[in-house]
C-alpha cells in the first residue's frame, strides 16, 4: 500500500506541530554537507572543508579502542549502561585529567554522555530557567539553537579575527550581573582560534567576583554558571597551549563546568563518549536530565575508552601521529592562501592554531567572478563550489548574523591530494576577482 499520497505536502507538514518544533533552525552545516555529497555522487571533483569530522580511512581510530570495543562486545557488554556512565570510565576520567591537565576531580563530578553535544545540550536544560540570559559569542557552535530550545534570552558577543574570535574580559563584564551562564569553546569550532591565556584568567576571575557579589548580596541569586567546552583541547599546535578555567583560577571550580570527549581528540566522533566534569551536585541533575532522553554512550565503547584513558603512552602515541596529519593538512591551506595573498588576490587566512578548522575571509563583495555578483556569503560559497570544486562553511552557520566573508575550512576528512587539487583551481577563480 503506497501512503505517500495520505500525507499533506512537505510545505504544510507542520501544520499543528508545536510552536518549538515550528521555530527551530535545522543545522545549516549538515544542509551544506548533503548538498556536497549529492554533487559528488554525481562524480564532481570537491575538496569537502565542510564537515567537522574525519574521514576513517584517512584518520582511523586507535587499534587499541577498535580491539577494545570488539573484546567489550565480545565479553558480553550489550546491554544498557549505567545512565550516568560505567563506573570505569569515570574512574579513569578522573585519572586521565589529573595526570593530562592536573585537576583531581572526585568520580562524583564524572558525568558520561553520548558525546559532548548531549552535554552541552544538558548544560543549558541543567542551569537555565525561561528568560534566564544565555551569554556566549558569536560565532561559536549550537549555543544559538540551545538557547532557543530551552527558552533562554540569547546575549551574543561578536567577536573578531582581530580579538583571535574570542569574547574579551572588558566585553564579558559588561553583561555578567544579568547572565546566569557563560558558554566558551577553546579551541574554537568554528575558527580553529586558541584563546590567550591571559584573557582566560581575567574571565575566570570575573566568574569568581560576580558569585562573590551575588553571595554578599544575599538576595537569593542564583550562581553564574562558566560551561567550558574543551572537545578539542589534545589538538594545538606549535607554541599554542590549552589552558583550562579552573587551572588558572582555582577559585572558579564551584561554578565551572568542562565538557569533552574522544570524538576529535581521537578520531572517533561515530563512538558517541562523552563526558562532563562539574560540581557534583550539578552532574546529579544533569544526570537525571539526560537520563529521560537515553542519552546516555553505548557500554562497549565506554569500557573500550577506560582502558585506552588508562594506556597513556599508546594514546600519546595516536596522538602524535594524527595531530602531524592535521597539521599537514592545515599547514598546506595556510601556506597556499599565503601565496595567494601575497599575490594580491582577495583571501586572508589564520595561522593553524588548534581543532581541524582554518578561518579564511574571502573579500570578493561587489566582483562579479564568472557570472556571480557576489553580495552575500552564500554566493561565495555556491562561487567557491561551483568554480573552484572547493566546500566551505560561512560563519552565518555558527549564529553570526551579517555577511563578512569569513568561513570554516574542516580538514579531518579530505586527503593531501584533494587539498593540492584545490588550490590551483581556488586561485584561478580569486584572480578573476582582482
Amino acid at each position: 500500500m503506497d501512503l505517500a499520497p495520505l500525507f499533506p505536502p512537505s510545505e504544510d507538514a507542520d501544520l499543528g506541530l508545536s510552536t518549538l518544533a515550528r521555530g527551530v533552525i535545522g543545522s545549516e552545516i549538515l544542509r551544506i554537507a548533503a548538498e556536497i555529497r549529492a554533487l559528488k555522487a554525481k562524480g564532481a571533483d570537491i575538496c569537502n572543508l565542510t564537515v567537522g569530522d574525519f574521514d576513517p580511512a584517512l584518520f582511523p581510530i586507535p587499534s587499541e579502542l577498535l580491539e577494545g570495543t570488539r573484546a567489550a562486545l565480545a565479553g558480553g557488554h550489550t546491554n544498557y549502561p549505567p545512565s550516568d556512565g560505567v563506573l570505569a570510565l569515570r574512574e579513569a576520567v578522573v585519572r586521565f585529567y589529573a595526570r593530562e591537565l592536573g585537576l583531581t576531580y572526585p568520580v562524583e563530578s564524572v558525568l558520561i554522555a553520548g558525546g559532548a553535544r548531549p552535554l552541552l545540550y544538558g548544560a543549558y536544560c541543567t542551569l537555565l530557567n525561561r528568560g534566564d540570559v544565555a551569554l556566549y559569542p558569536v560565532p561559536s557552535w549550537n549555543n544559538n539553537h540551545y538557547a532557543y530550545l530551552v527558552g533562554a534570552r540569547a546575549v551574543e558577543l561578536p567577536v573578531t579575527a582581530a580579538s583571535n574570535f574570542f569574547p574579551t574580559a572588558d566585553q564579558i563584564r559588561p553583561h555578567l550581573g544579568e547572565a546566569q551562564m557563560l558558554t566558551l569553546n577553546s579551541p574554537l569550532n568554528p575558527t580553529g582560534t586558541v584563546i590567550d591565556e591571559g584573557e582566560l584568567r581575567r574571565i575566570s576571575q570575573l566568574v569568581v567576583e560576580e558569585n562573590a557579589r551575588r553571595v554578599s548580596a544575599r538576595a537569593g541569586q542564583r550562581p553564574l554558571w562558566f560551561v567550558f567546552d574543551q572537545v578539542y583541547w589534545a589538538l594545538t599546535f606549535g607554541g599554542v597551549k590549552h589552558r583550562t578555567p579552573i587551572e588558572l583560577v582555582p577559585e572558579v571550580a564551584p561554578y565551572t563546568l568542562l565538557l569533552d570527549a574522544i570524538s576529535k581528540a581521537v578520531c572517533a566522533t561515530g563512538m558517541r563518549v562523552g563526558w562532563g566534569v562539574m560540581p557534583p551536585a550539578v552532574r546529579r541533575r544533569m544526570a537525571d536530565i539526560l537520563g529521560h532522553v537515553g542519552a546516555w554512550a553505548p557500554k562497549a565503547e565506554q569500557v573500550a575508552v577506560a582502558a585506552l584513558l588508562d594506556a597513556p603512552e599508546s594514546l600519546h602515541a595516536f596522538q602524535a601521529t594524527m595531530k602531524a596529519k592535521v597539521k599537514e593538512r592545515l599547514d598546506a591551506i595556510f601556506a597556499g592562501f599565503t601565496a595567494m595573498a601575497r599575490e594580491g588576490l582577495k583571501v586572508e587566512v589564520i595561522a593553524p592554531q588548534g581543532a581541524i578548522y582554518l578561518s579564511a575571509r574571502f573579500d570578493l563583495f561587489g566582483r562579479t567572478v564568472r557570472g556571480v555578483h557576489v553580495k552575500t556569503n552564500d554566493d561565495i560559497r555556491r562561487l567557491l563550489l561551483e568554480a573552484a570544486g572547493l566546500a566551505v562553511v560561512p560563519f552565518q552557520a555558527f549564529g553570526l548574523k551579517g555577511d563578512t566573508g569569513w568561513f570554516r575550512l574542516s580538514v579531518g576528512a579530505v586527503s593531501m591530494k584533494d587539498i593540492e587539487g584545490a588550490l590551483p583551481r581556488l586561485r584561478g577563480v580569486l584572480a578573476e576577482a582582482r
